[in-house]
């Protein structure tokens, strides 16, 4: 199953009139964004999922980041395609133009990172935090996009919700980044620990402001522009995630080492781990534990 994670429009957006379900999902972690709406598209089922809730009414802090993984897990996701507004930090990623993030510097401190907060000690490998496999079968329906996809970038996860100084924000472009943005942790670090394939569309809205505007350009036409282009890069990334959807449906994907990512991160004795921490995890642990959970 591939779970689709964006803002509040995506499913009506991407798959228009399809017929589906909505799922009502309850985590030892709190409830998700929203309900869980399940479609079946070209004979391949989605979960999709507002990141910030009907409306938009949950800024990036406060996003149920480990709720809404674990009720994916729940549900049988075993990959996700998450989309995500940014600002560009490079004069070559202009907005509207689409990334395919690799690499990520996280700032967040007030999202709890992880779903093993207690009970056990667990720690993954997250070299790699985007899942290569999944970025390749993105990259591999570039071409059916009418905007520039990178295959690659950098991406600054920042708390918010204010924006950068600007001198932070040519600090970030000192670091090497290329994008800054709100919400790609720890949910991408949350599904490695869920053994899930994570792939990330970041939507280049406008250059972060390390970048002076045009002079005389005001506040409220600025806004426009930005929303202009947030409508325009949100249709491209539409328009690639249908053709992943498509590719997926029609060759589905292979094994990945991502989906083993808890094989050698548990460190703790197991014969130490308390029962009802085991079962509080559920299907996070399932594989490992057995009838434990």
């Amino acid at each position: 199953m591939v779970g689709l994670i964006g803002g509040s429009g995506l499913a009506d957006a991407l798959l228009g009139e399809v017929a589906g379900r909505e799922e009502h999902i309850d985590t030892p972690f709190g409830s998700p964004s929203a309900p869980v709406r399940i479609v079946e598209w070209n004979g391949l089922e989605l979960a999709v999922l507002a990141r910030h809730g009907v409306g938009h009414v949950l800024n990036p802090s406060q996003v149920p980041y480990r709720a809404n993984i674990y009720a994916f897990k729940k549900l049988g996701v075993t990959h996700v395609i998450a989309s995500g507004a940014v600002g560009s930090l490079r004069e070559d990623i202009p907005p509207r133009d689409l990334v395919l993030v690799d690499q990520v510097i996280d700032k967040t401190h007030r999202r709890t990172p992880t779903f093993f907060d207690e009970g056990l000690a667990a720690h993954v490998e997250f070299a790699q935090p985007y899942c290569s496999r999944l970025r390749e079968r993105l990259v591999s329906v570039a071409d059916r996009v009418k905007t520039r996809v990178h295959e690659r970038g950098t991406y600054v996860c920042m708390e918010g919700p204010a924006f950068s100084t600007i001198a932070e924000s040519r600090l970030h472009r000192s670091w090497g980044a290329d994008l800054i943005g709100m919400t790609t942790m720890p949910e991408a670090k949350l599904a490695r620990e869920a053994e899930m394939c994570y792939a990330l569309v970041a939507l280049a809205t406008d250059y972060d402001c390390w970048r002076p505007h045009e002079p005389g350009v005001e506040g409220l036409a600025l806004l426009q522009e930005i929303i202009g282009h947030l409508k325009a890069a949100t249709e491209n990334a539409i328009a690639l995630m249908r053709a992943a959807i498509q590719s997926i449906a029609e060759q589905p994907m292979p094994p990945c080492p991502c989906q083993q990512a808890l094989e050698l991160a548990i460190w703790s004795d197991r014969s130490e781990i308390d029962p009802a921490a085991v079962r509080r995890y559920g299907p996070l642990l399932s594989k490992y534990f057995g009838d434990r959970t």
